[in-house]
């Protein structure tokens, strides 16, 4: 009897959905901006409210013993709420892909055919801890043309709430159907497994969270899923790399936010230059309270406080400050390691060698490669796209950082003058 009332419940909200992206359709790019800007107006004058709730999620998780970072992803003040708006915002100014011509081919025959952006149709978004994602995926999607199903987990659960409340709210007096934003408001998993088996509602699904539940959803739907099962990220120190650089660019990817995905998990360091760059890196990234497991090689160059590397840290997320150091022989041995051990997420090299540099963006296969930089870049905002649904790892249909463009699919549009076929 609850299971049929939970699944009722979650068949009305995947229905609704549907309907709303018919009107949806119809919306132009200044009406789903005048209902962003709204939905980023009501986020900040209700941040007393939105943290309040998120309190309730902390208070709880804590109880739970959820780790640092996973309370630190989870934490909503008055700088992320703002922040949130500010997503909302930016999403605004960025150019409305929907409509957009593609390619035109003129036929022998007369034809014209034209391919066309247009929405993908009812997003299902699938998260775990952060609920910013409530917020920037609802904007997202409506600034696309789809409609948007939320299901956040748990440890969330008061502040998904309240966000999804504001921006329904919102939506209220604008053109914006308030159906084309959704939430799973049920906490049990059975609610999941129902939604995926909704591929008459929902065209598309993307789980952001940990690999179990990317795994899970992946093997339980025959919905389209664009999926990243982990986030291990490599920074390469080749021989050639200006160390000052990058020690800073070590530091920045390991420490500055550990607990999320585009964060650096292994760093590989070239042989020639380990004993000049491993002691003062170490060094940084233990005063900063990093964990750091090592290579035998490692081991010996930096005596004592760093911890054996076991087989499985090399493929280990662990959104934490912990790292695991490998040095390495050569760029070649650097590529082969990231692409045994790494998950396709974000990998860089430091160098100041461009023939090696671009031996690397050519060999490593992964959605996001950098030269010189912090993987922490990894991000919809900073690439500007104003926000991200998620980082795709597939090869299809999107790969990287899924904004705009990514929440599109396109159609043909034929025009002709009376043609028919011989």
């Amino acid at each position: 009897m609850v299971k049929n009332i939970l699944e009722n419940k979650v068949v009305r909200i995947a229905r609704e959905a549907k309907l709303a992206t018919n009107v949806l359709a119809l919306v132009d790019t200044a009406d789903k901006n005048a209902a962003l800007r709204r939905m980023a107006k009501a986020l900040v004058a209700n941040a007393a409210y939105l943290i309040k709730e998120n309190t309730k999620d902390l208070k709880a998780g804590r109880a739970d013993g959820l780790s640092r970072a996973l309370l630190d992803r989870l934490m909503l003040d008055e700088k992320r709420v703002k922040g949130m708006a500010r997503c909302l915002l930016d999403t605004v100014a960025i150019h409305d892909p929907v409509g957009e011509v593609m390619s035109t081919v003129k036929r022998p025959n007369g034809l014209v055919i034209k391919k066309v952006r247009t929405p993908i149709g009812v997003i299902g978004i699938i998260f775990e801890s952060r609920p910013n994602v409530t917020s920037d995926c609802a904007g997202l999607c409506i600034k696309s043309g789809n409609a948007v199903i939320l299901k956040g987990g748990k440890e969330a659960y008061y502040s998904n709430k309240a966000i999804y409340e504001i921006l329904r709210k919102a939506l209220k007096g604008t053109k914006v159907p308030a159906e084309a934003i959704q939430f799973v408001s049920s906490t049990e998993r059975e609610a999941v497994h129902i939604l995926l088996q909704l591929d008459q509602y929902v065209d598309l699904i993307v789980p952001r969270g940990g690999e179990g539940l990317i795994r899970y959803v992946a093997g339980n739907t025959r919905i389209p899923v664009v999926k990243h099962y982990k986030g291990i990220c490599h920074t390469y120190v080749d021989k050639d790399a200006d160390l000052a650089m990058a020690r800073a660019i070590c530091f920045n990817a390991k420490v500055q936010r550990p607990g999320v995905c585009n964060a650096m998990e292994t760093m590989l360091v070239h042989k020639d230059c380990a004993r000049r760059f491993l002691p003062d890196m170490i060094r940084d990234l233990q005063d900063a309270g990093v964990e750091v497991r090592g290579c035998p090689v490692t081991r010996r160059i930096v005596p004592g406080g760093v911890l054996v590397a076991k087989p499985q840290d090399w493929g280990e997320e662990y959104l934490d400050l912990i790292l695991a150091v490998k040095v390495v022989d050569s760029l070649k041995d650097a590529v082969t390691h990231i692409n045994t051990h790494g998950s396709k997420h974000s990998d860089a090299i430091v160098t100041d060698n461009k023939r090696s540099a671009g031996q690397f963006l050519r060999s490593v296969d992964s959605a996001c490669l950098y030269v010189n930089a912090s993987t922490r870049f990894t991000d919809g905002y900073e690439f500007g796209f104003g926000a991200e649904v998620g980082i795709s790892t597939d090869k299809l249909h999107v790969r990287g950082p899924m904004a705009l463009e990514g929440l599109t699919t396109y159609k043909y549009e034929i025009y002709g003058k009376g043609q028919i076929r011989q």
